[in-house]
């Protein structure tokens, strides 16, 4: 069931993986870039699992390879080195047409700037990732419900440059959940917001989380981070600490 209280059919990779409760399984990944005479390791032989349902906080400074982890994660980068296993699927040896296939069924992403498209309506915005998908029987139904499940049902019809920041970013949600995916990636999603929109959208994050879905979350914000059941913290590429929120375990799935 997703945000909306609608029930959904999950992709067979979906269920498969939750049946197994493993969403992302990464083992010894590295991640490698030249920069001039110089190649900077990203990730630094990373391992890291995460079970269905969970939470979790990435954190460290920058430079430290949080965003380099959940485009591996995503599978809108590569790894050198290696295997990232992603809800039941290697994506070491997948072409980008199949990745980008695999990731918009299945994966929701919630990036730091919005990145709605600025010339379509927010509802426009939402069903978008359903047309590429070609899942678009009742797709307006679903645009106008996953709105209301971030409270902007009235914004529908505006453009993304009609909206607040705060609000941008609640459209954002609403688009990464058009598919109903298992996995939700969210890259500094209160990093562009003020306070009191930062609160709602985590508000929404942790609902989302609450009724099933799996969400991984970099954030700058060490109170945030906080809210999370687990926290990682990472530096130079590397994790340096595992914390699992004994107040939150027990939500745990």
């Amino acid at each position: 069931m997703n945000l909306t209280g609608t029930e959904t059919q999950p992709t067979q990779q979906a269920s498969e993986a939750r049946a197994s409760n493993a969403v992302i399984d990464l083992d010894s990944v590295t991640r490698r870039y030249a920069a001039g005479r110089r190649v900077i390791t990203a990730l630094d032989n990373v391992s890291l699992r995460i079970d269905a349902g969970d939470f979790v906080a990435i954190v460290g400074a920058s430079g430290s390879g949080k965003s380099t982890l959940l485009n591996i994660v995503s599978g809108i980068d590569a790894a050198d080195a290696g295997r990232v296993r992603v809800l039941g699927t290697d994506l070491n040896d997948m072409s980008e047409d199949r990745l980008a296939t695999w990731r918009g069924r299945n994966v929701g992403i919630v990036f730091q700037f919005f990145q709605l498209m600025p010339t379509l309506t927010v509802r426009e915005n939402v069903v978008l990732p359903m047309d590429l998908a070609g899942l678009t029987e009742g797709k307006w139904a679903r645009a106008d419900r996953l709105l209301a499940s971030v409270e902007i049902p009235h914004l529908g019809n505006n453009l993304p440059s009609e909206l607040s920041g705060g609000e941008q970013q609640r459209a954002a949600i609403a688009r990464a959940l058009a598919n109903d995916p298992a996995l939700l990636i969210a890259d500094e999603p209160t990093g562009n917001l003020d306070t009191v929109n930062g609160l709602l959208v985590m508000e929404i994050i942790e609902r989302l989380w609450r009724n099933g879905t799996t969400v991984l979350m970099v954030t700058h914000d060490v109170q945030l981070s906080l809210r999370a059941r687990r926290r990682i913290t990472m530096r130079d590429g590397r994790i340096i600490e595992d914390f699992t929120n004994p107040k939150l375990d027990e939500h745990a799935r």
